[in-house]
């Protein structure tokens, strides 16, 4: 007994040292991540980890179901669709064919209204709020300097990058995408409560706007101009600017950094469902028409889904491009561990999978995973189904 009490008071000053430690060292925000995330047996975020972080609400207005197509899942997944949904943990697969639900499909426990991680999703949601921000005047143009919202980019290379430059993951910055190093920037951006000052400590490695360097923390800055510049909550910006007047059907709900900050982690971590997101793809499918009203600027949609960069062919303003794959040019919403909203225009063809995992990416050989090339094959196979 002696013994026992001996051994518990020493792992008591340990575990005092070790969060004395953090403190002292800046990395506190791990002891975040040990309760929200490590402790509960994952090495990295989540679908659902939502749950364990603040959120604000996006409002939706009137909503505007999807409606289904004559043809409604008349077609069977193929056998390799099946085995890739159930070896990375497909949790929605819906195929949308000239504006209608062609075929939806959900799994482990999830429904066509289920909430999950949206991820880098999100990117693409700030890239257009951005274009509304100019447009309202909020903003003057993709080459308004980031200094003039944040003078800790006002000098030397800094004062070259525009909000252009973020959009289009170009800034320079020395941002480390690293997920599953629990001492990245990307995990302190995670779970740190001050997200500002984090990507405000941010210093410069190259010249802005010469390169496509992909960088969570651009976005996160975008997000930033974003909200000095309008004076509104990003969460209330993307509500009236997108969710509302594309009918969403939920309302939906983006993670915080804390309820004190309230800074959104405007990189990712939207928390919707299949559909929802889909609304945004056929927003740049259709020119920035929603039913006729242009929502956003069509010469800006069409820059958005064309390469900035030669060097970078996969990546325009806040998507992700595809190009000429059978023939085909795709551009897409694309998240950590395989969230895809992923868009055909000539065939009028929207595909959307959510899940637990991706297959790895071997940048050397190739920026997209194998599994995407699979979800878009087989849809196409699907459809090729019913003559």
């Amino acid at each position: 007994m002696k013994f026992l009490k001996k051994f518990l008071k020493w792992i008591l000053i340990l575990l005092v040292l070790i969060v004395a430690i953090l403190y002292i060292t800046d990395t506190d925000y791990l002891l975040k991540a040990v309760r929200t995330i490590y402790i509960k047996g994952h090495t990295t975020a989540y679908l659902e980890d939502y749950k364990e972080f603040d959120n604000k609400e996006v409002a939706n207005g009137t909503p505007q179901p999807w409606p289904n197509h004559l043809e409604y899942n008349s077609a069977k997944e193929t056998d390799a669709l099946q085995k890739m949904n159930t070896d990375l943990g497909t949790i929605a697969y819906v195929i949308i064919k000239n504006d209608s639900i062609w075929f939806e499909n959900y799994y482990d426990g999830f429904d066509e209204n289920s909430k999950s991680n949206s991820f880098s999703i999100a990117k693409s949601y700030v890239s257009g709020l951005m274009q509304k921000a100019i447009e309202q005047g909020h903003i003057k143009s993709l080459e308004q300097p980031v200094g003039d919202f944040f003078p800790e980019f006002s000098e030397g290379k800094a004062a070259k990058m525009t909000v252009g430059d973020l959009s289009t993951m170009s800034s320079g910055t020395n941002w480390d995408e690293a997920y599953y190093s629990p001492l990245s920037i990307t995990t302190r951006a995670y779970f740190d409560d001050n997200l500002e000052k984090v990507i405000l400590g941010l210093k410069m490695d190259d010249e802005p706007g010469q390169k496509f360097k992909y960088a969570s923390g651009d976005t996160q800055l975008l997000a930033m101009v974003i909200e000095k510049a309008t004076g509104k909550k990003l969460y209330d910006y993307l509500s009236e600017s997108f969710w509302k007047p594309l009918g969403s059907e939920n309302s939906t709900l983006w993670q915080v950094d804390s309820e004190a900050n309230d800074l959104v982690k405007a990189y990712c971590c939207i928390a919707s469902n299949a559909k929802d997101f889909a609304r945004y793809g056929r927003l740049f499918k259709d020119h920035g028409k929603w039913n006729g009203k242009q929502i956003l600027d069509s010469a800006f949609v069409a820059k958005s889904i064309v390469p900035r960069f030669p060097d970078g062919p996969e990546y325009g303003y806040g998507w992700w491009l595809i190009q000429d794959y059978n023939g085909k040019d795709f551009f897409m919403m694309r998240g950590h561990l395989g969230q895809y909203v992923i868009v055909q225009p000539e065939d009028n063809v929207i595909i959307v999978r959510l899940g637990h995992q991706s297959l790895k990416v071997d940048e050397a050989i190739d920026p997209f995973t194998e599994d995407i090339y699979t979800y878009i094959d087989e849809a196409y196979e699907m459809m090729g189904q019913i003559q």
